[in-house]
């Protein structure tokens, strides 16, 4: 007992000793130009250049900081938009504390208002993505993020809203570096080209994302405000097509103390039209489609940060969607010939339903006492629901003009729930040397239901139910060091798919239960500072889709029926990449070379219906043999003069393809299946021209053109337009009004031609040809927060599984 309280008595002595001996240093930031107190403003206390200790400033702006050796130090305040301050101070036995006051002045490049869009857009090679920061130049192209897409670099849309890269449509869309359950076609036509900050292309992602894609990632990151105070702004448009069709958004931010409150909400609507053709060739029989879709679509986003302290992070967000749809296709076939057996066909019909999906996201991040070195943890649900009802009205008419009629209705449920929790480590071993290691659970349960009254339907598949559901788990590790001029990257994720597939009628069932390791290697040179050399590897999966898979109705046309197939097999990609990025005094230029060996790659399949081969055809999806393809892209971001600059871009790619299409003989009226290989090339070119005469206006204009291509099942031929526009900016840069033609001379069209199975040709156009009119408003202007919570919204990659 008497040695316990000796060393109690010991141990406050020594603890009274050091207090003795050691300084304080307290004091108060606020800023010059309105005495107010500066949160979370960075002090650090340096000796001969080191960091020995430091705090951020509270709600009040004070601070302290205690158990200072007794020498001689630098004090540095640092807080975004205002000047740094640096000064000295002396703690000593005879001037223990010290009190330092500072009033921090705003730097004079300081932007007022939110989201701020530079002029123009520009592109970033970094080590393994490319980033094209939207400037007004592209917010200019349209109201949605859809219209934008077509001027990205290496970035194709068709006349639906799909997305490619690099002439491959496998790619996988995020927003802010998270999947969504709403189709990414859907998705971009309903987020506000403004709300959008930077489009980042990764082509060759490494091991810590999830690696569906063999074309690669196009995460759009989305403006978030990290202001103080009330911050806001507001964007509405106009689209004139053969009607109108109107967009608005409205995004809100308010900040005070540790909290900080979010929320975006958008619409767009209107009537959209399509039309088409195809003619078969051996028969004479030409089918014509008109199509028009009545849109109403609402998005909105609301959410909150909880700044625990300067070391750790709650964040809650929702995100609704809600898209009713009205859509009717006239279909007209006209078989020119006088044989009475054979019908012309008129079909009218129409599909209406709602799809509505729910996404909650809660993460929780804690940044460590060493710079860089943080954990994160994050959780996502999000459950979509669709309703289809369809109704078909056919009547078939003879030569002699008799005719018959039939009415049926289709009605189509669906449902998707899709759960993930991921954990992100990220540990900066030394000043060259990063460790990252992550995990992630993923699981997805689709359910599927179906009821015609199609009387051509057998009455046991009248009524089917068809479920889809995947279990994900994978995890991660990547260890990077980086020297003088060369740096490296290696990586794999280890990952556990399990799928299981039932319908359920003809105790139709399929599994498939899988290890994969998805190993990635970069590695980067730096020639001189306006050279960089990066070679990368990859290993990526495309594994199929519901809608791949559904052996259900997905459309039908009296001549084309659509199903999936559910024995389909996920196809590998190994993909080997080489990129040049080189500075310019005006500009930059990037490069970039690809080759990429794929196996058992999914492709769409046309072939013959064996209820009516001599005139009925199946679209479908099967697996096609070994494929390889290899390709390259160059663009450029060229300054010529103070008031032009332009931005063009190039993109090629080759790929050989393997597999068995079906021919159709007319004399035994039976179809064969016949082995075909081709290599298929496809050219894209882009030109962005910006004009800027006044500081207020500026034009643009905008050229377009794809190359033909042969594939395993057709020929596409080329596409190609020009758009013109231009911005006036007022109220001191606070409001923005856009107008652009666009496809001015009405050149763009999606036309075809084959002879798998049958010979035939086909084009189909849309409303190419419109004019948009928008206006941008930003209102507020207080100042932006702490370092640390601007490094946590610009969601550059700080981890993996799924997200960024």
């Amino acid at each position: 007992m008497k040695l316990k309280i000796f060393l109690f008595a010991l141990f406050s002595l020594i603890a009274t000793a050091q207090a003795q001996n050691s300084g304080t240093v307290s004091g108060k930031i606020i800023e010059k130009s309105n005495n107010a107190p500066i949160s979370y403003a960075t002090v650090s206390i340096k000796e001969n250049g080191k960091v020995v200790s430091g705090v951020n400033t509270d709600d009040n702006g004070d601070f302290t900081i205690k158990n200072l050796a007794l020498k001689s130090y630098t004090i540095e305040i640092q807080y975004i938009g205002f000047k740094k301050y640096v000064g000295s101070l002396i703690l000593s036995e005879n001037r223990k504390t010290a009190t330092v006051n500072v009033s921090l002045e705003e730097e004079a490049t300081q932007l007022k208002g939110v989201n701020i869009v530079a002029e123009r857009s520009t592109i970033e090679q970094k080590i393994d993505r490319k980033v094209i920061t939207v400037g007004k130049d592209l917010t200019t192209a349209g109201a949605s993020a859809s219209d934008i897409m077509s001027n990205i670099p290496s970035v194709n849309v068709d006349q639906d809203g799909k997305l490619s890269l690099r002439g491959n449509d496998n790619v996988r869309v995020l927003i802010d570096g998270r999947p969504s359950n709403i189709d990414p076609a859907q998705l971009l036509k309903q987020i506000p080209s403004t709300s959008i900050k930077k489009i980042e292309l990764i082509t060759n992602p490494s091991a810590k994302y999830n690696p569906e894609g063999m074309s690669g990632i196009i995460n759009i990151v989305l403006h978030k405000s990290a202001n103080t105070g009330f911050n806001g702004s507001y964007s509405g448009g106009i689209t004139f097509g053969e009607t109108a069709k109107y967009n608005q958004s409205l995004d809100l931010n308010y900040k005070t103390g540790k909290v900080n409150f979010f929320g975006n909400g958008g619409q767009n609507f209107g009537t959209y039209y399509n039309k088409g053709r195809i003619q078969r060739l051996d028969q004479d029989i030409e089918q014509n489609l008109k199509i028009s879709n009545e849109n109403d679509n609402y998005l909105y986003k609301l959410g909150m940060d909880y700044l625990i302290n300067d070391k750790n992070t709650l964040s809650f967000y929702t995100n609704q969607n809600k898209s009713t749809g009205n859509g009717n296709v006239i279909t007209d076939i006209d078989y020119n010939n006088a044989d009475p057996n054979i019908f012309n066909i008129y079909q009218d019909s129409h599909y209406k339903g709602p799809t509505k999906t729910g996404t909650y996201n809660l993460a929780y991040k804690h940044i460590f006492k060493k710079e860089g070195h943080t954990l994160d943890f994050e959780g996502n649900y999000s459950d979509t629901k669709a309703d289809q009802n369809a109704s078909f009205n056919t009547t078939t008419t003879r030569p002699d003009n008799t005719s018959n009629n039939v009415i049926y209705s289709d009605q189509i449920g669906d449902q998707r729930k899709l759960s993930t929790i991921n954990v992100d480590y990220v540990n900066p071993l030394n000043d060259k040397t990063t460790l990252e290691a992550g995990a992630e659970a993923r699981l997805t349960r689709t359910n599927n239901d179906y009821n015609t009254g199609n009387p051509l339907v057998p009455v046991d598949e009248r009524v089917s139910n068809y479920t889809y559901d995947t279990d994900i788990y994978s995890a991660y590790v990547t260890f990077g060091q980086k020297f003088k001029k060369f740096s490296y990257q290696l990586g794999t994720r280890f990952e556990s798919y399990k799928v299981q597939a039932n319908l359920n009628y003809g105790f139709k069932t399929f599994n498939d239960d899988y290890i994969t390791l998805y190993p990635s290697a970069y590695l980067t040179y730096n020639l001189n500072e306006k050279n960089v050399l990066q070679f990368s590897y990859s290993r990526r999966v495309d594994r199929p889709s519901i809608e791949q898979t559904k052996p259900i109705r997905e459309f039908s046309t009296p001549l084309v029926t659509s199903y999936g197939n559910p024995e389909l097999r996920p196809q590998f990609t190994n993909s080997v990449e080489v990129n040049y990025t080189k500075t310019l005094e005006k500009g930059s230029v990037t490069t970039g070379v690809f080759v990429r060996s794929i196996n058992d790659q999914i492709g769409r399949t046309l072939s013959p219906d064996p209820s009516n081969p001599a005139q009925k055809q199946i679209l479908s999806y099967t697996n096609f043999d070994h494929n390889s393809a290899y390709g390259f892209d160059v663009s450029l971001n060229y300054k010529i003069t103070k008031w032009w600059d332009i931005q063009p871009s190039i993109d090629f790619s080759s790929i050989k393809q393997q597999g068995v299409v079906f021919k159709y003989d007319p004399i035994t009226n039976t179809s064969s299946p016949l082995e075909r290989s081709v290599t298929t090339t496809a050219f894209n070119g882009r030109m962005n021209s910006n004009f800027k005469p006044t500081k207020r206006l500026s034009f643009l204009l905008f050229g377009f053109y794809r190359g033909p291509v042969e594939d395993i099942q057709q020929n596409r031929h080329e596409m190609y337009k020009m758009d013109i526009g231009s911005r006036y900016t007022l109220l001191d840069n606070k409001m923005n009004i856009s107008l652009r033609f666009n496809d001015v001379f009405k050149t763009m069209k999606y036309a075809f031609d084959g002879i798998y199975p049958y010979p035939q040709t086909g084009q189909f156009s849309w409303e190419s040809r419109t004019v948009y009119l928008g206006l941008t408003y930003n209102f507020g202007g207080a100042k932006i927060k702490n370092l640390q919570r601007k490094q946590r919204e610009d969601n550059t990659n700080k981890g993996g599984g799924g997200m960024f």
